[in-house]
């Protein structure tokens, strides 16, 4: 009897510590389930611990959420969701590192690896959810149509999109919005704010869906724009935002799920909201082309050495593959042919999202360094087939004539057949070369600071749609027509 009183003293006394304890983290703030989930494995969380940062992603191209602003000469992020995710970092004990791409190409890359979370003004959908986790909700909004001031007579709220052509950012909620509940309209995806505001106002569209907030920057900045209550009907997902993260990572959602549970309750974001407004007014300050110089002068920059690269490592590549595809060896002649008809059968963009995303999952590839391969591979296919018809080209009788003169195979492509190719194949190789100045452009999807990316970012800065385009014409203009002259020079030296 004394021992089963003496088991129940002890059963109670665990008992009241047990709630004790729980008191305890509720007074701390600490929650239980966080300090479960901490217990289990997270490769995510670990990786960031150890090498000392966390990569956030990021569209900056939509603000207040996420926008770039000048300062000191130099472009940086800011708007709300960059100060959550600086916030998330400070709490981690690590460093935040940035890593802009397009909205639609985010969620593939926390699926690769290529980063560790994504703020991005993201909604919390029921289809995200099947691909990565997110975490609580940290920022409600909502929906709204901007049209051209003009236009204000004819909209009302989105019953009046009958038969209109409407357009919202390729694979976001406002897309999915506008298909569903905007009967009869005609729904376009566009990928960057941007070109939104930029199809609105030259009246490819007739209207465009996008979140409140952001719509609220826009029209701020824009006195040609008018905002209308769309009266959309809307669950929680679809005004709610929160980080997106990969699957399977508990300890690092539980973690900064307490950092939204801090700045929730320090009442954080109207500040953050407030700052981006502040940044917004500054962009509008000076929006002339020549302010931005440093920005199209480093996108030239990077075209001009992504294009270089291109061409170097494409021409090595090409003849290579050429030599190959000229082979008696039938299998050195199967594998150039199945690469020069892969590679010219498939788009370059879809190449380099393999090269960047996919070889990411074995390699982690700088966006810069997978540009480069990409342009380059492609490159090689088309000069693979310019070289081989050169070489074609040349008149039978002169490599008959070598042979006579006891050159062998080696010599006789050395010296008779491939500087008569060369001379046959220059222009064709000109015209290649130009063009993979104009189709580097691609690479800006993934990140890099190209023309493209650039002209992207002075639009989103200063609410400008045309001005900057014409400035990249200019510049892409300058850049081919210097190299067309060069090479028009050297096919005279040739002649």
């Amino acid at each position: 009897m004394n021992k089963e009183i003496a088991m129940r003293k002890e059963k109670t006394f665990f008992n009241w510590l047990f709630i004790i304890f729980s008191l305890c983290l509720i007074s701390t703030g600490v929650d239980i389930a966080d300090t479960v989930h901490a217990t289990t494995k997270d490769p995510t969380y670990q990786r960031i611990r150890e090498r000392g940062y966390i990569v956030l992603g990021t569209s900056p191209d939509y603000a207040p959420y996420e926008f770039q602003t000048s300062s000191n000469g130099k472009s940086k992020d800011v708007g709300m969701d960059i100060s959550v995710a600086k916030d998330i970092a400070h709490d981690l004990g690590v460093k935040l590192k940035i890593k802009n791409m397009d909205f639609d190409s985010l969620l593939v890359g926390l699926q690769t690896g290529k980063v560790d979370m994504v703020l991005s003004g993201m909604n919390p959908s029921a289809a995200r959810r099947k691909s990565v986790d997110f975490s609580n909700v940290y920022y409600q909004g909502g929906q709204s149509i901007i049209i051209n001031q003009k236009d204000g007579h004819l909209f009302k709220d989105k019953n009046s999109f009958h038969q209109r052509k409407v357009a919202a950012q390729t694979g976001s909620i406002q897309y999915n919005l506008a298909k569903k509940q905007i009967k009869g309209a005609s729904v376009r995806g566009i990928e960057k704010g941007t070109d939104l505001i930029l199809a609105l106002q030259t009246n490819k569209v007739d209207g465009i869906v996008m979140e409140k907030p952001t719509a609220e920057a826009y029209a701020a900045n824009n006195r040609g724009l008018k905002i209308l209550n769309a009266h959309f009907k809307l669950n929680d997902d679809e005004t709610s935002t929160a980080v997106a993260l990969p699957k399977g990572s508990p300890v690092l959602k539980a973690k900064i799920n307490q950092t939204i549970a801090r700045i929730k309750k320090q009442k954080r974001l109207p500040e953050y909201l407030k700052t981006a407004g502040t940044y917004l007014k500054g962009n509008t300050v000076d929006t002339s082309m020549i302010h931005y110089w440093k920005y199209f002068a480093l996108g030239v920059g990077y075209t001009i050495l992504i294009s270089l690269v291109g061409v170097c490592f494409g021409s090595i590549i090409g003849a290579l593959l050429a030599l190959m595809r000229l082979s008696r060896h039938t299998s050195l002649r199967a594998i150039a042919l199945a690469y020069v008809e892969f590679v010219r059968g498939t788009p370059l963009m879809v190449q380099l999202m393999l090269v960047y995303f996919g070889l990411g999952i074995v390699v982690n590839l700088p966006a810069l360094t997978a540009g480069m391969i990409a342009v380059s591979l492609n490159s090689a296919a088309y000069v693979a087939e310019v070289i081989r018809g050169g070489i074609n080209s040349v008149d039978e009788g002169q490599v008959e004539a070598a042979q006579s003169l006891g050159l062998n195979y080696q010599d006789r492509l050395r010296f008779v057949v491939l500087p008569q190719a060369l001379k046959n194949i220059w222009p064709a190789l000109g015209n290649e070369f130009i063009s993979l100045i104009k189709e580097s452009s691609i690479v800006s999807i993934i990140g890099v600071t190209d023309l493209i990316y650039q002209l992207k970012i002075v639009q989103s800065d200063t609410y400008r749609g045309v001005a900057p385009i014409l400035v990249a014409m200019v510049l892409y203009f300058v850049l081919t027509f210097s190299l067309s002259r060069l090479l028009k020079f050297y096919e005279g030296k040739f002649n």
